[in-house]
């Protein structure tokens, strides 16, 4: 080495650029928005610009909360003893409550020390996955599926590991197709009967066979049953630990008050699983936002131990438009919608759609088509990519009869020029 290379600085000798520091984590930068919100949030603005637009996208029931809901909140906002703090896992009386509801809805005994109430069905969501899922960890995720779901699975470090059934197939996968997407990596499975995006009810027949394909294999069960006072016709909400009641250990049930009640709003969800699981995710919840609204609480309370006249009258209205739905979309050449047996939505396959020319445009996706739907006929809608492949839209029909009537004409006017 010469003096002049001793002697150098650090300043003085080259180096490759150091790149700037990242603003926002990776964590949170690879999160997407939720598309049926993101689809829900534009319907309402141009809406309030002005424009005559029919929103389809937001799964959220149009009927406000029942009376004696809201008079349980006013009498709960007045008491101050709901003006502090209460525990993090939630009043005591709200998970008495879903305990009883439980017994009552789903047949099955719980302990209300199983259960965590958390800020919506989403926290719970999150909250399971991020209980049992470790890094590396696949999760078996049903396609279609919710928005959230695998966005909750990777924010928990975990693989999400779409199984597909189509409309042939009524969107209900088969154990032969989790058994031949499941590795040594796989820790749990995702279950959502009624389904959204797409109203599919498994069988009770079906869920007992996931169920006792699932205790077999030591996988978890995360099963969403938000929409369990939601279903048409001969088909019946089956409780997974209802047919499978050995799953009890490995089995983390999220649910909530916002569909049944019309409380998409109030913020009022919950997780019943395992003590250990339930403690961890009440301490992690104890960090993250401590106790839901005690006002909220006691609206839900109200709810869950009220009778449900309310909630069939709504069901009834739901069925009303679900079959005016589907018949409408039938009969668009080209759409082939299987009709939905639960929640509120409908998810049609518009692959015979796309390809062909409206109006001057040839979409290829079922995004490019929700696109021209929105643009031509002012009508929002979610594209099947929100919830998987392409190829298909989902359609809320929580929404009034006049709107969803005219909704549906404007995209039979102009889906029937397709050519």
């Amino acid at each position: 080495m010469t003096t002049s290379e001793s002697s150098a600085s650090p300043s003085s000798q080259s180096s490759a650029p150091v790149p700037p520091a990242a603003r926002v984590s990776r964590r949170f930068a690879g999160i997407a928005e939720s598309a049926t919100l993101a689809v829900d949030a534009k319907a309402k603005a141009l809406k309030a610009a002005g424009r005559p637009v029919i929103g389809f996208g937001a799964g959220e029931p149009d009927f406000p909360t029942p009376p004696a809901i809201v008079a349980a909140a006013a009498a709960a906002a007045q008491d101050p003893a709901n003006h502090r703090y209460t525990p993090a896992g939630g009043l005591p009386v709200l998970r008495e409550a879903i305990a009883s509801a439980t017994l009552r809805d789903s047949g099955y005994e719980i302990s209300p020390a199983s259960v965590l109430v958390t800020n919506g069905g989403k926290q719970a969501v999150f909250q399971a996955f991020g209980a049992v899922v470790d890094p590396g960890d696949e999760v078996l995720l049903p396609a279609p599926y919710w928005t959230t779901y695998p966005e909750a699975i990777r924010l928990a470090g975990g693989v999400p590991v779409e199984v597909f059934a189509g409309a042939d197939a009524g969107y209900l996968v088969t154990v032969e197709q989790l058994e031949a997407a499941r590795t040594s990596a796989t820790k749990a499975l995702l279950l959502c009967s009624p389904s959204n995006p797409t109203g599919a009810v498994y069988p009770p027949e079906q869920i007992e066979a996931i169920g006792r394909w699932a205790l077999e294999h030591g996988i978890w069960v995360i099963t969403d049953e938000i929409y369990q006072h939601l279903v048409y016709d001969d088909a019946v909400f089956t409780p997974v630990l209802k047919v499978v009641p050995e799953l009890a250990d490995t089995t983390i049930v999220v649910n909530g008050v916002a569909k049944t009640y019309a409380m998409t709003g109030w913020r009022v969800g919950w997780m019943q699983g395992p003590a250990d699981v339930i403690k961890a995710a009440t301490n992690f919840q104890s960090h993250l936002t401590s106790n839901v609204s005690n006002v909220s609480q006691r609206a839900a309370v109200a709810a869950l131990t009220g009778d449900l006249s309310a909630v069939a009258e709504m069901r009834s209205a739901f069925d009303r438009r679900r079959r005016a739905m589907v018949a409408a979309l039938s009969a668009i050449d080209g759409v082939d919608c299987p009709t939905p047996t639960g929640a509120f939505y409908a998810y049609p396959s518009v692959e015979g759609l796309l390809g062909r020319e409206i109006r001057g445009v040839v979409p290829t996706t079922s995004a490019e088509l929700a696109s021209l739907i929105l643009t031509e006929a002012e009508v929002a809608v979610v594209p099947g990519e929100a919830f998987g492949p392409s190829g298909y839209l989902r359609l809320s029909y929580a929404l009034g009869d006049a709107d969803l009537a005219e909704g549906v004409a404007r995209l039979a006017s102009l889906l029937g020029e397709a050519r």
